[in-house]
C-alpha cells in the first residue's frame, strides 16, 4: 500500500524487450536504500517488484498486461519516473490509500499557468467517471491529488510549485499519457450498495453481524 507522496524523481536507465514482457532498470538511490529482493516500489503509480538492485538502481519486470493498461509501455531510456516505497505500518498517511493498481490512463489536455500554481486538465475514461468527484482524491502517475473539477470526460487538478518541481507532472505536456488510480474506497462503496452485487446475494442483504444484532 502506498500514499501517493512521491519520494524521488527517478530515471529509466535501460529497457529490455522480453517478448511478452519488458525488463526496466531504473535509477533511484532514495527508494533503493535498504531495498531487498522482492520489495515493492511504485513507478509512476504502478506497483512493481524489485528483481535486482545495486549502485542506486533497481530492476523490475513488467508483464504485457501492465504495459497495455498503463503508460509504462511508453517509457524509454532517459524517461523520468515518480518513485515511492510502500508505507511502513504505523507511518503517516500523507496522501490517501493508494494500491499501485492502475485503473486506466488519461491524457494531459491542457495546462493553465497561474502566479503560484498550475491547473492541469486531464481526460478521463468513461468507465472511471463515476468514481471521480469534486474535492475527492485521485492518483495521477503515482501522485496523490485533489480533484478541482470533475467533468463528464475530464477532471482538473491544481499543482503547487513543489509538485511541479519534484514529480513528472511538471514535465508532462498536452498529449502525454498519465496513469490513473481512483479512490479504492469509492469502488468498495459501489459494490456494497449493489452496483456490483455478487450473483446470488441480493443487494442490501443483511450481513451475519446485522442478523446477530437483530436476534439480540
Amino acid at each position: 500500500m502506498f500514499t501517493g507522496i512521491v519520494e524521488e524523481l527517478g530515471e529509466v536507465t535501460a529497457v529490455e524487450n522480453l517478448g511478452d514482457a519488458s525488463r526496466f532498470r531504473l535509477r533511484g538511490p532514495v527508494v533503493t536504500d535498504g531495498a531487498t529482493h522482492g520489495d515493492s516500489i511504485a513507478v509512476n503509480g504502478v506497483c512493481l517488484t524489485v528483481v535486482d538492485f545495486g549502485s542506486g538502481e533497481f530492476t523490475a519486470d513488467v508483464m504485457a498486461e501492465t504495459l497495455t493498461r498503463s503508460s509504462l509501455g511508453a517509457l524509454d531510456v532517459g524517461s523520468r519516473v515518480n518513485l515511492e516505497r510502500p508505507m511502513a505500518l504505523g507511518g503517516r498517511l500523507g496522501g490517501h490509500l493508494v494500491q499501485g493498481h492502475v485503473d486506466g490512463t488519461g491524457t494531459i489536455v491542457e495546462r493553465k499557468l497561474s502566479e503560484n500554481w498550475e491547473i492541469v486538465k486531464i481526460s478521463l475514461p468513461a468507465d472511471l467517471t463515476r468514481y471521480v468527484v469534486e474535492k475527492g482524491s485521485i492518483t495521477v502517475d503515482g501522485v496523490s491529488l485533489t480533484v478541482v473539477e470533475a467533468g463528464r470526460d475530464y477532471f482538473t487538478i491544481s499543482l503547487i510549485p513543489t509538485t511541479l518541481a519534484l514529480t513528472t507532472l511538471g514535465l508532462k505536456q498536452p498529449g502525454d499519457p498519465v496513469n490513473l488510480e481512483v479512490d479504492v474506497l469509492a469502488k468498495y462503496v459501489e459494490r456494497l450498495l449493489g452496483a456490483g452485487a455478487v450473483p446470488g446475494i441480493p443487494a442490501g442483504a443483511p450481513s451475519v453481524t446485522d442478523t446477530e444484532e437483530r436476534v439480540k
